[in-house]
């Protein structure tokens, strides 16, 4: 672990200070929207807009780097990123935010594109799960750190805007400016959707869901938490038990995961991620319970995330695991893309309780349809089974084929013991 840091400390930090300037900001707009007035569908659509950028940014990214490098694509969109940022506040207008966040969700993708391609040529098939390990720490803690200076400033004003922009400037400075050599590019052709499903029926329809319980995590917990008369510092702590349940429960799920039946810990990572939602929504006067809510939600669902990859890598030969990859991505932008606007609209009808109402019809459909799924395939044997992975559901296709190259090593090494051992 400390090799890899060594070697990629200036990618690291930079990724970090960009993971506060993105949490930051998706904070911030939906905290200042509401004091503008926007309606609560009206800021669901502004929070769609990252994703759908974000979407079309992972599949034209990679274009883009091929035709003009590295570091030119990195500089061009982290001038629009920083652009964005500083016009929100003198563009308060519902169009001109959800353009805005469009924009900067195209402009994240394409940079996550690039630093991880960087990340991966850092690494070494000896070091690379650990360098994943760094990362995802890395986006953990940006994230809480984010919530904690959105605390310190005022939502109304400007100043944070601004704080947020140059934090995103500052952020690629250790980038652009590291010796490590400009990386190589090169991504799998995804396999097509009907493909993919056919091989894991779970893990696509699993990851679809959760790209909407996810997206309303990151798009609308600040729009949840000021519509329930939420302060600055409160608003911070609920949405950082969200971030740090996240992380907590990675390793120790992903541990349990390789010696048991996946499907059934998803079911019951559903079942407890949908308690936790009841709670939230039956119990939401209670801020003390709101906070443990969103603790095991945020427990819950993102390791789910890496759980449903790992089952899915379960019913692949190694030579398609790479190419599965982004259409997984693909399918979990979809639903994220969808995220927003379907909880913004059950906000509208049913007040701010819909919030934690998406999250838990989203997580009981995923439990219900993974219990389904063992009655039709019969399981893989947990000593057959490949080496769980954490990864965040804002990972782009490169770090999910990361994470796929770190499964085929092992897959690999294993293959090799055994024969050896034969």
């Amino acid at each position: 672990m400390l090799q890899v840091l060594r070697s990629s400390w200036a990618l690291l930090l930079g990724m970090m200070l960009l993971m506060v300037g993105n949490g930051l900001q998706g904070t911030l707009l939906g905290v200042q929207g509401a004091v503008l007035g926007f309606s609560t569908f009206e800021l669901s659509v502004i929070m769609s807009g990252y994703f759908v950028g974000f979407l079309g940014g992972s599949k034209l990214a990679p274009d883009m780097i091929r035709r003009v490098g590295h570091v030119r694509v990195f500089a061009a969109l982290a001038s629009f990123i920083s652009a964005v940022l500083i016009l929100y506040p003198a563009l308060s207008h519902p169009v001109a935010w959800a353009l805005g966040r469009v924009i900067i969700g195209f402009c994240f993708s394409g940079v996550y594109v690039t630093a991880e391609s960087w990340l991966n040529n850092a690494s070494d098939n000896e070091n690379r799960g650990k360098a994943l390990s760094l990362y995802l720490i890395v986006q953990m803690v940006g994230i809480v750190t984010a919530q904690g200076l959105f605390a310190l400033g005022d939502p109304s004003g400007y100043i944070l805007f601004i704080i947020s922009s140059v934090l995103v400037s500052i952020s690629f400075a250790p980038i652009l400016l590291s010796i490590s050599p400009t990386p190589a590019f090169d991504t799998a052709k995804a396999m097509s959707l009907r493909e993919l499903y056919n091989k894991s029926p779970l893990g696509c329809v699993g990851v679809f869901l959760l790209g909407g319980i996810f997206s309303a995590q990151f798009g609308m917990s600040a729009i949840y938490a000021t519509e329930k008369g939420m302060t600055g510092a409160q608003l911070s702590v609920f949405i950082s038990a969200i971030y740090v349940g996240a992380l907590l429960f990675q390793y120790p799920i992903g541990w349990i995961s390789d010696r048991m039946d996946r499907r059934f810990l998803i079911g019951i990572m559903s079942a407890v991620g949908a308690v936790g939602a009841a709670v939230g929504f039956a119990l939401s006067d209670n801020y003390t319970l709101l906070l443990v809510a969103a603790f095991v939600i945020g427990g819950t669902s993102n390791p789910l995330y890496g759980l449903l990859i790992a089952h899915t890598n379960d019913f692949l030969d190694v030579e398609d695991m790479a190419a599965a990859s982004g259409g997984l991505v693909f399918v979990n932008g979809l639903g994220a893309s969808a995220g927003p606007l379907v909880t913004g609209w059950i906000m509208s009808a049913m007040g701010p309780e819909g919030y934690f109402f998406l999250i838990l019809s989203l997580m009981v459909a995923i439990a219900v349809y993974a219990a389904y799924r063992t009655t039709q395939r019969s399981s893989v044997a947990p000593e057959d089974t490949g080496a769980f992975t954490p990864m965040m559901q804002s990972a782009t296709p490169v770090a999910a084929e990361v994470a796929q190259e770190v499964w085929i090593d092992a897959a690999l090494d294993e293959e090799s013991n055994n024969s050896e051992n034969e």
